[in-house]
């Protein structure tokens, strides 16, 4: 029996799959989105893509931040702290053809938070806010503006007070969706994501008046299974799948299944496993060249490994791989 789950709505964009790939840095660059979108992702944000990178790279270098062929439609998650810089980046985050902008005031990453960006600025009301209203005036209604948001900075009352105020705050200002992850800026990735908090911003919005507005929730997401019970049991519009889709993009085949009323697939087989790895090198190749997508797919690897009997040997073989050669020959001897 399937599910009844009404489409993601976020702006002028309809994505009738509300379980998206999240940004994630270092990760979600063109390669993954396409791997994930083949499983049927309908919706996919680009890695984090800091405002000065942006608008200092060169248009040659610019390949690490456009959107592919058959890839819409595509968002662009943008991280900075200057409203001026930010406004410049966006504006060339839409001439390249992103269809949506996501602000993120959620890095927990110290280097980010020390720099006063990402979650950082969840201390910062004001900034934050100030950041959202530029933004909004730059992109004026052409393509739709979110933001993402942590639970607070720390978890007193006053993290709190500045996550709402600078949820009404957004909400006034046109943003139409907010990706929510349950834990604080401190506490990064420790502990368990809070799908209460989460439930609990959506009830917010909707006494609010505010129905037309997104709430997608964040954290925790590693199997489809529990994938929809959170969509089903929190009263999202939808879930953002972070690190429960690196190397395993069969995670949206899955959830599609579940949602459809059919049964799970079985787990993906060494063969279907080999056709994947073999698609998402050759997709890194294309964009980075061999020596860097070589040292982009280690990363993957690690993740793709996971699903491999034998998984320890796979992982200690993929780390060393340094070319194309290095890849085909650990396929050759486990795949």
């Amino acid at each position: 029996m399937s599910i009844d789950i009404s489409p993601l709505r976020l702006g002028s964009l309809t994505i009738n799959f509300p379980a998206i790939q999240a940004a994630l840095s270092g990760y979600s660059d063109l390669p993954m989105r396409m791997i994930s979108r083949k499983f049927g992702a309908e919706f996919t944000i680009s890695e984090v893509l800091l405002d000065q990178f942006i608008v200092s790279v060169s248009r040659r270098k610019s390949r690490f931040y456009f959107v592919g062929e058959g890839e819409r439609p595509c968002g662009a998650q943008i991280m900075g702290n200057d409203p001026e810089v930010m406004c410049r980046a966006v504006g060339r985050l839409i001439e390249v053809g992103f269809d949506l902008i996501d602000l993120n005031f959620a890095c927990p990453v110290k280097k980010v938070l020390s720099r006063g960006r990402g979650g950082w600025l969840l201390s910062e009301p004001e900034v934050a806010i100030g950041i959202i209203e530029r933004v909004s005036r730059a992109i004026g209604g052409v393509i739709p503006l979110t933001i993402k948001l942590r639970k607070g900075f720390d978890e007193t009352s006053r993290s709190r007070e500045n996550f709402f105020k600078i949820l009404d705050a957004a909400v006034n200002l046109g943003v139409c969706g907010v990706t929510v992850h349950g834990r604080t800026v401190k506490q990064r990735y420790e502990g368990e994501s809070d799908w209460v908090f989460v439930r609990e911003v959506k009830e917010y919005l909707l006494g609010r008046g505010d129905s037309g507005v997104a709430v997608i929730g964040s954290g925790d997401l590693f199997d489809a299974e529990t994938a929809v019970f959170r969509l089903r049991n929190s009263g999202v519009d939808g879930v953002a799948l972070a690190r429960g889709a690196i190397g395993n993009p069969w995670i949206f085949r899955n959830i599609k299944s579940i949602l459809e009323g059919r049964e799970l697939p079985n787990p993906p087989t060494i063969e279907e496993q080999k056709e994947i790895l073999n698609l998402h090198f050759e997709l890194a190749e294309n964009l980075y060249g061999e020596s860097r997508a070589a040292t982009n797919m280690r990363a993957f690897a690690v993740y793709y490994s996971k699903l491999h009997p034998n998984m320890p040997q796979v992982r200690a073989d993929f780390i060393k791989v340094k070319n194309s050669t290095d890849w085909n020959n650990v396929l050759k001897k486990w795949y």
